[in-house]
């Protein structure tokens, strides 16, 4: 329908029952009002490379007939030189988000990242771009990026370039989410790439720390003798974690997490169903892991019942929202005190896999036994990594290490 639009010719236009109704001005072409069951809102259209392009100025009431008519001008100046408006707004709001933004909206994308990875995300975003989070991801240029890593790196050359990594990720989301209507991306180029260019990325070497053999009599000992009363009435919680992970090469979290409902004590195995490479990983117990669980099992009970309460599905219960115990860095620093033998979670499980080189057992069963990739390995294709080839090289590794007990 067309009609000079004037505010009593808007004024007098009644709702519709269903649908909506358009209204094109006789005056401007290209202005015109969309009418639905109780809205009436201005808007300015027009074609750019052959497809009609309409623009939504605002609602009758916040503007006046002539103020939107205006509006309509500038917008159809934009279309008759071949912009197209809804771009250049698109644009204009993409260059603007900030860190925080883009950050928000690559956790809701990557919804399959575990709550450890988000964990360190978190602390990195708050550990070294505090006071990038307000600032919009587009201003953030090569020349900022280089500086941080640099800063960064005189406290930790390691950290700083994980912080740029997780920072690379980043971008390389915002370059495939923020795009104008022709697919072009907003942010053209990835900053992070300055420091490639240049070099400036930090040669760190890879850590290697293990328990060294002539360091384990003194290590076990202090195990051995963790304080139950650090931990609660559950006795040898940390000692039977901390034996739990020298003796399987589990990762840290994976030892925490593990469920009472993942160990099957009658085909003597544990099964981590979730790890870092997101392959289920099923491992033999050996007879010390076998009567460590079945240990630690009578023993959550016991103190279930002393509590008055249900046995956690924990292998490993704790009183946190995670329903697993805390990290034990405090007793770990105790077993460091007694024993003089610095180490760390991750230190353990490569004890665990310099002992088992040492006994000359296979690659294809260290791999299945640490549940390493074998990718682009045809031999490995053929090989059935099942738990129960597994057990007499998780036996001879047993073995080893109790010597040293």
């Amino acid at each position: 329908m067309a009609n000079k639009i004037t505010k009593s010719f808007v004024d007098n236009i009644p709702y519709p029952d269903t649908g909506q109704n358009f209204y094109r001005d006789t005056e401007l072409k290209g202005f015109g009002l969309r009418v639905g069951t109780g809205s009436k809102v201005y808007f300015a259209e027009g074609k750019v490379d052959n497809k009609t392009v309409r623009v939504t100025i605002g609602h009758h009431g916040v503007f006046a007939p002539e103020q939107a008519r205006t509006e309509a001008k500038g917008i159809l100046g934009m279309i008759a030189r071949g912009i197209n408006p809804n771009d250049a707004d698109k644009a204009k709001k993409a260059k603007s988000v900030t860190l925080a933004e883009v950050y928000t909206a690559y956790l809701k994308a990557r919804n399959s990242l575990k709550p450890r990875t988000i964990q360190d995300y978190d602390r990195c975003m708050k550990a070294y771009f505090e006071e990038w989070q307000t600032k919009p991801l587009a201003e953030i240029n090569k020349d900022l990026i280089e500086r941080k890593h640099r800063e960064i790196g005189e406290r930790s050359e390691a950290q700083a370039n994980l912080a740029m990594r997780f920072m690379r990720a980043i971008f390389n989301f915002a370059l495939g989410q923020y795009e104008d209507s022709a697919g072009n991306p907003i942010i053209a180029d990835n900053p992070i790439k300055r420091l490639s260019q240049t070099r400036s990325w930090y040669r760190v070497e890879r850590r290697q720390t293990v328990i060294k053999a002539h360091d384990l009599p003194a290590w076990f000992k202090a195990v051995n003798s963790l304080p139950d009363i650090a931990i609660g009435r559950n006795k040898h919680l940390a000692k039977d974690f901390l034996l739990l992970l020298i003796f399987t090469g589990l990762r840290r979290e994976e030892g925490l997490a593990l469920q009472w409902k993942l160990v099957d004590f009658k085909a003597k195995t544990l099964t981590i169903p979730d790890p870092k490479n997101r392959q289920t990983h099923t491992l033999p117990l050996s007879d010390f892991l076998f009567n460590l669980l079945e240990a630690r099992k009578a023993q959550n009970k016991i103190d279930a019942a002393e509590k008055d309460e249900d046995e956690s599905p924990f292998v490993f219960p704790g009183t946190g929202e995670k329903g697993y115990m805390d990290d034990p860095q405090k007793l770990m620093k105790k077993v460091i005190e007694m024993s003089g033998v610095q180490f760390t979670p991750h230190d353990l499980r490569r004890t665990f896999i310099t002992v088992a080189e040492s006994l000359d057992i296979s690659a294809y069963a260290l791999k299945s036994l640490l549940n390493h990739k074998m990718a682009h390995d045809v031999t490995a294709g053929y090989i059935i990594g099942d738990a129960e080839r597994l057990r007499m090289p998780m036996q001879r590794i047993t073995d080893y290490l109790k010597q040293h007990m």
